[in-house]
């Protein structure tokens, strides 16, 4: 909520500059996005931009340098949306348990998956060649989902409301693990804790192959009460 109310106060003291600068890259986004619904991130046209704004293309360069910049600006525009998505969906299901909690979370990011599935691409497909994602700019929104996963694990760890897998944990992984809770100040143990980024990378797994239709055509009649399927056995295993 005080993220709101500042940004709410900072729009309000922008200059009528600084307004129409702040209207042109959101233009500059949103047309972005509507390329990709019809071409592939390595065609993306800042040009195409540029006559869909009604400007020169050179003018184009006054706000976006690049056609990489404008990578970079639609990648952290998607990742901010699907995790202000996933977190208020959890945020609507807060009297309910850690792991009811965490199928939402779940579920949500599947739903704007499905929803937006070439942002969906552009941010889990094939790598755009030439491209690096710049980590001081599109970390932080990139972790947002696995962030409230985790998040649900240490609760459901501070609660007694979660079974750490039975097995050794190799000492790479304990390691690294480690790392991660000391970073994000975690308590959760090590074996909690790698199969929670575990549920993360086999939920992005389970919506790509959906997406991409790699099952196969016509494999399930309803994709959804088969992935629901998979995600309970995917939040059992992580000890919920």
């Amino acid at each position: 909520m005080a993220r709101r109310v500042s940004h709410v106060y900072r729009v309000g003291m922008e200059t009528p500059r600084q307004r129409a600068r702040r209207q042109t890259m959101d233009d500059i986004v949103r047309l972005g996005r509507e390329q990709l619904a019809t071409v592939t991130a390595a065609e993306l046209s800042l040009r195409a931009v540029a006559r869909e704004l009604g400007i020169v293309s050179s003018a184009i360069y006054r706000y976006v340098k690049d056609r990489d910049e404008l990578l970079t600006l639609l990648i952290v525009d998607a990742y901010d949306e699907v995790g202000a998505a996933v977190e208020d969906a959890v945020a609507a299901a807060s009297r309910r348990s850690p792991r009811a909690r965490a199928l939402v979370a779940c579920q949500a990011f599947r739903a704007w998956s499905l929803r937006e599935p070439s942002r969906f691409a552009l941010l889990f497909g094939t790598p755009v060649p030439g491209y690096a994602a710049p980590a001081d700019r599109t970390v932080e929104p990139g972790t947002r989902v696995p962030a409230v996963l985790m998040a649900l694990l240490e609760e459901a760890h501070q609660t007694g409301s979660v079974t750490p897998p039975a097995g050794p944990v190799p000492r790479s992984v304990r390691r690294d693990m480690d790392a991660i809770a000391q970073e994000y100040g975690l308590t959760a143990p090590a074996a909690s804790l790698a199969r929670g980024l575990g549920l993360w990378s086999a939920l992005v797994g389970a919506v790509s192959f959906e997406i991409f239709d790699q099952y196969g055509p016509d494999t399930f009649t309803d994709p959804g009460a088969f992935f629901d399927l998979h995600l309970e056995a995917l939040i059992t295993s992580v000890g919920f």
